[in-house]
């Protein structure tokens, strides 16, 4: 049977073990990595040097993956007063996206640091459909490996990806919207161990606590939802991508 992180590529099922196991050798992660999006010693020098890219300093309005590891990132944007979209997980809602923001939870006299946890982002963000939400500016999505060129790997559920799609079809997400990760060096892989396919994001930036990558990526990006890579599982569980498919 296979484990929750097992996907549909042999390759990147042996890579993302292998980062777990390197990750946990190294004590470069923090807490249980195998299966997730590991969180990672230095995540919150990465959200900051993030935070100090013209691409995040322009950004009025950013979507960013709910997992520990990026917890700064989406701390620094309420901090600095940029509309937040995180995933409902595993996109289990109509309403598949939480909107938070600073003054909201002000009015509600809620922590930013206590929103910033995807549990407690659920119960104190709004949910929001796709007709509800405004245009993305900035993407953050977590990674298990990326490569300096642009490819990129999460835990094999496929979310990320389908996430953006998903986007694109609505005109959320634009052909230039940058694509960003926040990841530990030992993450940072050759290309030449990650294939993309014709339905992968690739990243546009990598930022760690120690440097920033611009990827200047060659790989094409996907114009919207491409029904032939979408799973069955994925079809019968995300209500929404069921309307999707009946209005195609």
């Amino acid at each position: 049977m296979k484990t929750d992180w097992t996907g549909y590529n042999h390759d990147k099922d042996k890579l993302r073990a292998e980062i777990w196991s390197l990750l946990k050798q190294q004590s470069a992660s923090i807490g249980d990595t195998f299966g997730h999006i590991p969180n990672f010693v230095g995540a919150q020098l990465a959200a900051e040097k993030l935070a100090s890219l013209p691409i995040w300093q322009q950004a009025k309005t950013i979507k960013c993956n709910p997992d520990s590891a990026q917890i700064p990132v989406r701390m620094r944007a309420l901090q600095d007063g940029k509309r937040l979209y995180m995933a409902v997980p595993r996109l289990t809602d109509d309403r598949c996206f939480v909107e938070l923001n600073a003054a909201d939870l002000q009015r509600q006299n809620v922590s930013i640091a206590e929103s910033a946890i995807a549990r407690k982002a659920l119960a104190w963000g709004k949910l929001v459909s796709f007709a509800e939400m405004e245009p993305i500016d900035l993407v953050i999505v977590g990674c298990v490996a990326a490569d300096p060129n642009g490819g990129r790997t999460g835990k094999g559920a496929g979310f990320a990806d389908l996430e953006l799609a998903m986007l694109k079809e609505f005109g959320l997400v634009q052909i230039d919207t940058p694509i960003v990760t926040t990841v530990h060096p030992l993450q940072i892989v050759s290309d030449l161990r990650l294939s993309m396919q014709a339905h992968d994001w690739a990243l546009n930036w990598i930022v760690t606590a120690e440097e920033v990558i611009e990827t200047n990526t060659s790989y094409p990006r996907p114009i919207g939802l491409n029904w032939d890579s979408i799973r069955p599982e994925q079809l019968a569980q995300i209500p929404i991508l069921r309307k999707l498919r009946e209005q195609d």
